[in-house]
C-alpha cells in the first residue's frame, strides 16, 4: 500500500472510530507543519482527540498503518519538539480540563491540554501556584511542559516541571496504560534496566539542575526515590502519550518585590550570580540592554520604566510576609551586590511592566541590533552558574567568530541562557550546522547542557555525542525501547535524531517580489520575509488581555490565529504543499476570518502585520480580476457615502423596510441580519458651510473623515466646540477625503494610493504651512500615520503628513489656553464610563495617551481590552457575523452588561456600531464626551 493510501486508510479508519476530529486538508496540514522551531515537517493528518479512548484509538490506528504518532499542546516548542511526520495528535482543543484540584495536598490532577495560566488562576484561589512559570504561560499546556520539563524564571525556587511531577497516566507507544509515579515495577524491565546503568546514572546525569539534554534518567537512581514519572518528565513524547497528570502545588508567596541591578555587561552581571542567589531569592533573570532597547522601538519609550545604569540588568525577585519585607530583603540584596546601579520596585504595575518585557524576549530578540531577523536554534543552554560569566564571554567570542550576532536574556540563577541568532539561512545555510557544532562543544567544556529547558528536539539531538558518552546515549536509546520499542512516538528525536540542519523552512522559502502593493519597508519588500517574521511563538493564542487575536479567540481554532495564518501563507508562497499560489482556496480559507485589526502588529512580538500581509494578498489575488461583491460596496464605501449624503432621506426610508434591506445587503455581499447604519439628516460638511467662520484663535485643520462627515457628524461638530473653546479657530479641508482604509482592508491597493494621494493633496499644503491635523476616526488616523507612508513611500508629503497628525486625545494633551495655560478637561467625577479602544487605535497609535487624558477627568474609567468584533468592513460581510459577534462576546457585550449605567466611549464609527447593533447602546466619542453638558446633547445624532 502506498503511503498516500496508507494515510487515506488510517484517516478513514480514524474517522470511524473517533469522536474527535480527523483532518487531512492542506490548509489544515500546513498550519501544524510548524511549531515556533527553525523546522518544518508536514504532518499526514491532525487528530484532535476528545477522550482518552480517543488517544489508544490514534496511537494503536497509526502503529497499524506505519504512521508515527507526535503530541502537541500549543505548539510553542523551539526545538522541533511538536511536529511529526504522522499524526500530529492536539491535546490543547478538547483535553483541558482540570480534574480536581485539592488544597490540602497541594496537588492538581489535569489533562494535557490545560494551559498552564488557567491552572494558575484556579490555583491562586486557594492561595496556590504550580512553581514553573515560563514566559509562554499564557498559551503553553501542562503536557508540553511535562514533555520538555519547562522551568520559567522561578525555577530557582520551586524546581523544573519534573520537580513537581507526583505521578502520571500514559499510553506507552503499544498501547498500554501506565501509571508512573515511584516504583520502578511500572514499566517491565526498567529495574533490570537501572541496575545495568547504575554507573551512567549517577556519573553523567543530574550534574547540575539545567542539564535538561537527553532524558532525566537520574531520577531512577534509588537515592532519588525510583521517580518514574520524574524520569519520563523530559522525554519529549517519544517514550508516551500523557493522559493526565498529578502535579504538586506551592503556596503563593505573601508579598514580593524586584530589585533591578545594573552591570556594565551581562557576563559582569552573571558573575555576580552565585552571591545572589545566597539569599535564596524567587527569581535571577539577566536582560540585555539590547533586548530593553527593542522593546523602546517596537512599544514605545513609555513601555519601559526607569532602569539603573547598566549594559545589562539581573532582575532579582524577593519575597516576604509583607511587602516592606520583601523590599527590604531587595534593598539589603542591592547593597551586597557588585552592581554599578540598583533599583528596587515593589510588586504593581511597574514591576509587571518589567516582567513583559522579559515575557516578550522570545519574539522581540527575533530582530538583530540591524533589524535582520534572528532565529532559535542554539536557544537555552545552561552551564553550572559558577561558570556562568566564563562561557558568555567565551560565547560572545564564538559569535564573533561564525559572524553571527543575537540578543542575550535568561535564567541567570539556574545558568540558562536564551539567545536568538542571525543564521544567514538565505545565503549561507550550512553555516547554522557549523555554529551548533561548535556551541555545543563549548557548552559541554564548561560542564553545560544543550538545552536548558526547552529539549534537544531537531535543533540539538544529532548534538548530543558531543556531550554524552556512548553509554549514557545507549541508556536513553535502551529507555526509549522499554516504552515504545515499535519506534512510533516522534521519530527523529533524542534517540536516531535527525540531523540538524535537515527540514529547515527559512532556507526552503520562496522570494516574492512586489508587484505595486504595499511597501513592506522592514522586510526588503519581500512578502516570503515577511511572512516568515511569525517564528511561531504563539502570542495569538494567549489569554494575556491583549487584542491579538480576536478570531482565534472567538474560534479557539489555530486555523484562525495569527500563525496559522503565517503558517498557510508561507505554505503558499513556497508552493510544494498549498498549490495554486495566491488564488488558492486554502490561503482564502485562512485569511477569511482574518478582522484586518492590526493588533498583530503590536501584540506580536516579533512583529507580525497579518492585516497587511491580508491585504497584499488580496491585492495581488484579484488585481484586474472580478471581486467579491463587498469590495465594491464596502470596499468603496467613501464613493456611495458621498452619494447617499445626498439623499439620506430616502436611503433611511428604503434601509428602514425590511425586505429591501435585506434583498440589497444580500446584493452587497453583506449579512442580511445586519442593520444599514443611518445616515445623518446633514453631513458634516453640508453644516459646515453654512455655518459662520471663525476669524480668531490659533488655527488647527480638522480631518473630517468619510464615517464622521456622512453618518456621525454630531462628532466632528463637538470637536470644532471643544476645539474652539479651547482657543482654537478650524479649519477643514477644501475638499470631502478619503484616507482609503476600506480600500485598503479589501485589498484594492492601487484604489487606495489614489485615494491617499488626493487626501494628501488636501491635507499636505495646510501642514507645509505649519498645522497640525487632528483626526477623528483612530482607523483613518492611523491610516496616515502607518499605512499611507507603506503606499506612497515615494511621496515626501506621507512622511510630512504623518508627522504632522494627531488623535485629538494627543492633541488636547499638549494644547495651551490663549494665556499659555495647559488645557484641562472638563470634570468627570461621578461619571462612570466603559472605554472601548479601537483595534487600529491601539495597534498604531496606542491608547496611553488616550487614558491619561481620561483619568485628568476624574472619570471611573473601565478600558476594555479586546476587538469589539465588527473590525470596519469585517462584520458587516456574508459569513463573518457570527464569529463578529463571538467576538463581541469576549469583552464588549460583558461589559457593557455589567455596566448598564455607564457611558460608553468609543471614538472608532465601527465600534460604535456594534454596541448599538447588538448591545441597543450608543457610544460617545471622545470629542462629545469632553464637550459641556449644554452643547453635548445636541451633538450626539444617530
Amino acid at each position: 500500500m502506498s503511503g498516500a493510501d496508507s494515510t487515506a486508510s488510517a484517516v478513514a479508519e480514524l474517522r470511524s472510530r473517533l469522536d474527535g476530529d480527523v483532518e487531512d486538508d492542506t490548509r489544515r496540514r500546513a498550519e501544524y507543519s510548524s511549531d515556533a522551531s527553525n523546522y518544518r515537517v508536514v504532518p499526514r493528518a491532525v487528530v484532535f482527540p476528545r477522550s482518552d479512548e480517543d488517544v489508544a484509538a490514534t496511537l494503536a490506528t497509526g502503529r497499524e498503518h506505519g504512521l508515527p504518532v507526535t503530541a502537541r499542546g500549543a505548539g510553542t516548542s523551539v526545538a522541533g519538539n511538536a511536529i511529526g511526520p504522522g499524526l500530529v495528535l492536539d491535546f490543547s482543543r478538547h483535553l483541558n480540563r482540570i480534574v480536581d484540584l485539592d488544597p490540602d495536598s497541594r496537588t492538581a490532577l489535569v489533562q494535557p491540554g490545560v494551559v498552564l495560566s488557567t491552572l494558575q488562576r484556579t490555583a491562586a484561589e486557594h492561595g496556590l501556584r504550580f512553581g514553573p512559570d515560563p514566559s509562554t504561560q499564557d498559551r503553553c499546556t501542562v503536557g508540553g511542559m511535562l514533555g520538555n520539563n519547562a522551568c520559567g524564571p522561578r525555577a530557582v525556587t520551586w524546581g523544573r516541571t519534573a520537580d513537581n511531577a507526583r505521578s502520571l497516566r500514559i499510553l506507552d507507544g503499544g498501547g498500554a496504560e501506565r501509571i508512573l509515579a515511584n516504583s520502578l515495577s511500572a514499566v517491565p524491565g526498567l529495574d533490570g534496566f537501572v541496575a545495568a546503568n547504575l554507573a551512567t546514572l549517577r556519573t553523567e546525569l543530574g550534574r547540575f539542575d539545567r542539564q535538561a539534554s537527553g532524558f532525566s534518567l537520574e531520577h531512577l537512581l534509588p537515592e532519588r526515590g525510583h521517580s518514574v514519572a520524574k524520569a519520563f518528565v523530559g522525554t519529549e513524547g517519544t517514550c508516551g502519550l500523557i493522559l493526565d497528570a498529578t502535579v504538586d502545588l506551592v503556596p503563593v508567596p505573601t508579598a514580593t518585590a524586584l530589585a533591578v541591578l545594573g552591570y556594565p555587561d551581562m557576563p559582569t552581571a552573571a558573575d555576580d550570580v552565585p552571591a545572589l542567589t545566597a539569599g535564596h531569592p524567587l527569581a535571577v533573570e539577566g536582560i540585555d540592554a539590547r533586548l530593553v532597547e527593542v522593546v523602546r522601538q517596537h512599544k514605545g519609550a513609555a513601555s519601559v520604566p526607569d532602569m539603573p545604569r547598566g549594559g545589562g540588568w539581573l532582575f532579582v525577585e524577593t519575597a516576604g510576609a509583607t511587602t516592606e519585607e520583601a523590599m527590604d530583603a531587595a534593598a539589603r540584596l542591592c547593597r551586597s551586590s557588585a552592581a554599578v546601579d540598583t533599583r528596587v520596585v515593589p510588586t504593581g504595575p511597574e514591576s509587571a511592566a518589567l516582567w513583559r518585557i522579559r515575557a516578550d524576549g522570545v519574539g522581540l530578540s527575533g530582530r538583530t541590533r540591524a533589524g535582520t531577523p534572528a532565529w532559535p536554534g542554539w536557544e537555552d543552554a545552561a552551564v553550572p552558574q559558577h561558570r556562568l560569566g566564563r562561557y558568555l564571554r567565551e560565547f560572545d567570542t564564538l559569535m564573533g567568530e561564525h559572524g553571527v550576532d543575537g540578543v542575550l536574556y535568561g535564567h541567570f540563577g539556574d545558568g540558562c541562557v536564551h539567545v536568538r541568532l542571525d543564521f544567514p539561512f538565505d545565503r549561507a545555510p550550512q553555516r547554522f550546522r557549523e555554529f551548533l557544532v561548535d556551541a555545543a562543544t563549548l557548552v559541554a567544556a564548561h560542564g553545560g547542557s544543550m538545552s536548558g529547558e526547552h529539549g534537544d528536539g531537531r535543533a540539538r539531538s544529532e548534538l548530543l555525542p558531543l556531550m554524552y558518552s556512548p553509554a549514557a546515549l545507549s541508556a536513553f536509546a535502551g529507555f526509549k525501547a522499554l516504552f515504545d520499542p515499535a519506534e512510533v512516538l516522534n521519530p527523529g528525536v533524542v534517540v536516531d535524531p535527525a540531523a540538524v540542519d535537515a527540514d529547515l523552512r527559512v532556507p526552503a522559502a520562496v522570494p516574492v517580489s512586489p508587484v505595486g502593493g504595499l511597501a513592506l519597508a522592514e522586510d526588503r519588500g519581500d512578502l516570503s520575509i515577511a511572512a516568515h517574521r511569525c517564528v511561531g511563538i504563539g502570542k495569538c493564542r494567549a489569554d494575556s488581555g491583549d487584542f491579538m487575536c480576536p478570531s482565534y479567540r472567538a474560534t479557539r481554532d489555530e486555523k484562525d490565529s495569527t500563525r496559522g495564518r503565517a503558517r498557510v501563507l508561507q505554505e503558499t508562497i513556497n508552493g510544494t504543499l498549498v498549490t495554486g499560489g495566491f488564488a488558492s482556496d486554502e490561503l482564502a480559507d485562512s485569511l477569511d476570518l482574518c478582522l484586518s485589526c492590526k493588533a498583530c502588529a503590536t501584540d506580536c512580538p516579533a512583529g507580525v502585520d497579518m492585516a497587511s500581509y491580508k491585504s497584499e494578498v488580496l491585492h495581488r489575488r484579484y488585481r484586474h480580476r472580478l471581486r467579491p461583491p463587498s469590495h465594491y460596496t464596502l470596499g468603496q464605501l467613501s464613493r456611495w457615502t458621498a452619494l447617499a449624503s445626498r439623499i439620506p432621506a430616502l436611503v433611511n426610508a428604503a434601509a428602514a423596510v425590511s425586505p429591501l434591506r435585506r434583498g440589497g445587503l444580500r446584493l452587497a455581499g453583506l449579512d442580511p441580519r445586519r442593520d444599514v447604519p443611518p445616515l445623518a439628516r446633514q453631513s458634516f460638511r453640508r453644516w459646515w458651510r453654512r455655518r459662520p467662520p471663525t476669524t480668531t484663535g490659533r488655527e488647527v485643520l480638522l480631518w473630517v473623515d468619510t464615517f464622521t462627515d456622512g453618518f456621525t457628524p454630531g462628532v466632528a461638530r463637538a470637536a470644532v466646540t471643544l476645539l474652539e473653546s479651547a482657543g482654537y479657530r478650524v479649519t477643514v479641508t477644501e475638499r470631502r477625503t478619503c484616507c482609503g482604509l476600506t480600500w485598503i482592508t479589501t485589498g484594492q491597493l492601487d484604489g487606495a494610493r489614489r485615494q491617499l494621494a488626493a487626501t494628501l493633496d488636501q491635507l499636505a499644503p495646510h501642514v507645509d504651512a505649519g498645522l497640525t491635523v487632528v483626526a477623528l476616526e483612530p482607523s483613518c488616523a492611523a491610516v496616515l500615520r502607518s499605512d499611507s507612508t507603506e503606499l506612497l513611500p515615494d511621496d515626501p508629503r506621507s512622511g510630512r503628513v504623518a508627522a504632522a497628525t494627531r488623535t485629538l486625545a494627543e492633541f488636547l494633551t499638549d494644547a495651551t489656553t490663549p494665556d499659555g495655560a495647559a488645557w484641562q478637561p472638563r470634570d468627570l467625577r461621578g461619571v462612570e464610563v466603559v472605554v472601548q479602544p479601537h483595534c487600529h487605535h491601539h495597534a498604531v497609535l496606542g491608547f496611553r495617551t488616550d487614558r491619561a487624558l481620561l483619568d485628568r477627568t476624574g472619570a471611573t474609567v473601565h478600558q476594555l481590552s479586546g476587538c469589539c468584533g465588527l473590525a470596519g468592513n469585517f462584520g458587516m460581510e456574508r459569513g463573518h457575523h457570527d464569529v463578529s459577534v463571538a467576538v463581541a462576546a469576549n469583552s464588549l457585550l460583558p461589559a457593557l452588561t455589567g455596566r448598564p449605567d455607564a457611558i460608553l466611549l468609543a471614538d472608532g464609527f465601527s465600534c460604535r456600531t456594534q454596541s448599538a447593533q447588538l448591545a441597543g447602546r450608543f457610544g460617545v466619542h471622545l470629542a462629545e464626551l469632553l464637550v459641556d453638558d449644554a452643547t453635548r446633547g445636541p451633538t450626539i445624532e444617530p
